[in-house]
């Protein structure tokens, strides 16, 4: 998904969606660039997750986003996207990721 594909609200033109970028890996797992911070709003937050119950629904409550990886701050959304583009990549990233967070 690139910031041209994203939908956008009616009224302001503005991008709805927080989920900067995604793929699904070749055993299901979906990991995603996800902006926690307000679109448009400076300095840009966002997190690497890796949702390993990708198309199930969560049974621990209200279902929220899985644990984020790793964590990155920059002007702007191309800033954060371009920061954490390399850690999602490929597979071998995103599994280095993942030992590092002791994740299995």
């Amino acid at each position: 998904m690139n910031f041209a594909d994203r939908p956008v609200a009616p009224d302001t033109g503005t991008p709805m969606s927080e989920i900067l970028y995604e793929r699904t890996m070749p055993q299901g797992h979906v990991v995603r660039i996800r902006r926690l911070t307000p679109d448009g709003s400076a300095p840009m937050r966002a997190v690497i997750e890796i949702d390993r119950r990708a198309g199930s629904p969560r049974t621990s409550g209200g279902g929220g986003h899985p644990p984020a990886l790793m964590a990155v701050e920059g002007e702007s959304e191309p800033d954060v996207v371009a920061s954490l583009l390399p850690f999602v990549q490929d597979d071998a990233s995103v599994a280095r990721l993942l030992a590092q967070r002791g994740v299995r």
